[in-house]
C-alpha cells in the first residue's frame, strides 16, 4: 500500500458530494485531509439586528433581514461559481468500443484572471478539461495543481473573468449561523443555491486510506452529488468552505440520515490553494513505505504481537525508511512517541511533521519493541 493513496470512505453511505455525475451513470471518489490552517484577518458578519428602543426590549433579526443577507450574498458569490466538467481518459466499454466519460462538479473563481478552486476528485483522472460559467459560456481549462489529501484542486481557465469571490475566516463560524451551499447538483442544474446552518466545526472523518479528514464544516445546507468543489458562503458573501461530501447513512446501523454534508475550512483550502498556485503541489512528509494498516481484528487474524500499527509490505529501497533500518515486516507502533491507534492514524500523525523533520520511530520486530530515527523525505511528485 502506497502512502499517498486513493481515499474511499469506510462509511458505507458515504458519498463524496461531487462525485461528478457520470454520462455512463458511474461516479469517481477521492477525497484528502490537510492539516495547514491559515489564519486570515477576514471576520464572519455581525449578527443582522432590527434596531431597538430603550423600551423595545432586545434586538430581534427578522426573517425579511435573513432572506435579505442571503440573496445579496448570492449575488454577490453567485457569478463566481462554475461547474467544471472533466472529460475522463477514454475506457472500453462491455462491446469492446472506446468511449469517452464525462464527469462534472463544481468550483469557485478566486481571482479573476482566471483561477478557479475545486475538489481533487473532481478533477482526478482528467484527460481535458472544461470550465462551464454562470453565463453558459464554456472555456477550457487546464489543472494548476491538486491534492488528493486535503481533496482541494486549482484549475486556471484565460481571463479576464467577470468575477471573483473572496474567502473568510472560518475560524469565526459559530454553530447556527447560516450559510449558503451553491453548486451545480447533478450536473445539470447549475448554479443551484441551498440554505443551511453550520451544524458543527472541526468534524473528523475516517477513511479507510488510513487517513482521517480533519477540521471539517459540517452543514445541513442540502448537497448533492455535483456540488462538490462549489462553496459554502456565510451571509457577508465569503467563502468559508469548499463542499466535499454527504454522510447519508451509516452503514453498522443502516440508518439513513440527511442534512450531513461537508465541506473542507477555507482556511485549510486557502493555505493548501496557495501552495498549489505557487508550485503545483502541496510539500508532504515521506518514509517511502508500502503498508497496511493493523487493527485488533486483523492482528487476532494473523496472530500479530501488536493491536495496532503499521504493517510495513515493502520498504523502498533508498528511502528515508531504508536508510533507518527499517526493513520489510517491521510494524510501525508510534511516531514522534504517539502511538499508532483508532484516534491517531498513521497518514494524521506522519503529516504533522515536515520534509527534513528527524522523528523518533517505535516498531516491533522478532517480538521485540526497538526504536530507530528516520529523516523524513519529500513526497514524490505524480
Amino acid at each position: 500500500m502506497n502512502e499517498p493513496r486513493s481515499r474511499r470512505f469506510t462509511m458505507v453511505a458515504v458519498i463524496l458530494a461531487a462525485s461528478m455525475v457520470f454520462g455512463f451513470g458511474g461516479a469517481v471518489a477521492g477525497a484528502g485531509a490537510a492539516y495547514v490552517v491559515l489564519r486570515s484577518n477576514a471576520a464572519s458578519p455581525a449578527p443582522l439586528a432590527a434596531p431597538a428602543s430603550p423600551s423595545a426590549g432586545p434586538a430581534v433579526t427578522t426573517n425579511v433581514q435573513i432572506e435579505t443577507a442571503i440573496t445579496q450574498a448570492v449575488d454577490k458569490v453567485g457569478p463566481a461559481v462554475v461547474t467544471v466538467v472533466n472529460h475522463l481518459q477514454q475506457q472500453s466499454s462491455f462491446f469492446g468500443t472506446s468511449v469517452s466519460p464525462t464527469a462534472s462538479g463544481s468550483g469557485v473563481i478566486i481571482d479573476p484572471s482566471g483561477l478557479i478552486v475545486t475538489n481533487n476528485h473532481v478533477v482526478e483522472g482528467a484527460a481535458s478539461l472544461e470550465v462551464v460559467l454562470a453565463s453558459g459560456q464554456t472555456l477550457k481549462a487546464a489543472l494548476v495543481g491538486s491534492d488528493p489529501f486535503a481533496d482541494i484542486a486549482v484549475v486556471r481557465v484565460d481571463g479576464p473573468l467577470p468575477s471573483a469571490a473572496s474567502w473568510g475566516n472560518s475560524d469565526n463560524l459559530q454553530p447556527g449561523e447560516s450559510v449558503i451551499a451553491i453548486g451545480s447538483p447533478l450536473g445539470d442544474f447549475k448554479n443551484t443555491v441551498t440554505v443551511g446552518v453550520v451544524s458543527a466545526t472541526g468534524r473528523s472523518i475516517d477513511t479507510d486510506s488510513g487517513f482521517r479528514m480533519e477540521d471539517m464544516i459540517q452543514t445541513d445546507a442540502a448537497i448533492n452529488h455535483g456540488n462538490s468543489g462549489g462553496p459554502l458562503v456565510n451571509l457577508a458573501g465569503q467563502v468559508v468552505g469548499i463542499n466535499t461530501l454527504v454522510v447519508r447513512g451509516s452503514g453498522s446501523s443502516g440508518d439513513v440520515a440527511e442534512g450531513l454534508g461537508f465541506a473542507v475550512s477555507s482556511n485549510t483550502a486557502q493555505a493548501v490553494t496557495s501552495q498549489l498556485i505557487a508550485k503545483g503541489f502541496v510539500t508532504r512528509p515521506y518514509l517511502g513505505i508500502r503498508w497496511a494498516a493493523i487493527t485488533p481484528q486483523v492482528a487476532q487474524a494473523n496472530g500479530l504481537p501488536v493491536d495496532h500499527g503499521i504493517y510495513l509490505s515493502e520498504v523502498v529501497s533508498g528511502g528515508p525508511a531504508a536508510e533507518a533500518g527499517l526493513r520489510q515486516g517491521d510494524i510501525l507502533t508510534a511516531l514522534a512517541g504517539v502511538p499508532l491507534d483508532s484516534d491517531h492514524p498513521f497518514i494524521n500523525e506522519l503529516l504533522k511533521h515536515k520534509p527534513g523533520d528527524s522523528i523518533e520511530v517505535t516498531f516491533e520486530r522478532d517480538g521485540q519493541s526497538r526504536t530507530t530515527e528516520v529523516r523524513l523525505g519529500e513526497r514524490p511528485q505524480a
